[in-house]
């Protein structure tokens, strides 16, 4: 059985289908805080999520140093998000990955 988090329809509202290049259509989950994204228009990277566990006080971020919880990272309407709520703005990840094939939460201006 493929894994949901392959499939552009995986955690989608039934009919709809994001089609903004900079939407996400696939996810993996690697070791260290890592995830390999692939977005709308073909463009992959990794987005590199390791800064949360160094970072203090960081909100809704923080039940992401649980590996637990942020393994079970997946897709909605191509957005990355978790159970406990979080997500991720895949425009700004989208900025970053396209240039540097990497996105990280401290890569830009804004910080998790």
């Amino acid at each position: 059985m493929a894994c949901p988090h392959q499939c552009p329809e995986a955690h989608q509202t039934a009919g709809v289908t994001p089609a903004a290049p900079w939407r996400i259509k696939a996810l993996s989950v690697l070791p260290d805080y890592r995830l390999a994204i692939t977005f709308m228009d073909d463009t992959k990277g990794i987005a590199d999520f390791s800064a949360v566990l160094i970072a203090k006080e960081c909100g809704i971020f923080e039940a992401l140093k649980d590996k637990a919880c942020f393994n079970q990272a997946r897709l909605d309407l191509g957005v990355v998000t978790w159970p406990n709520g979080a997500d991720m703005d895949p425009a700004w990840m989208y900025e970053q990955v396209r240039v540097n094939k990497l996105w990280s939460p401290i890569c830009g201006s804004k910080h998790i």
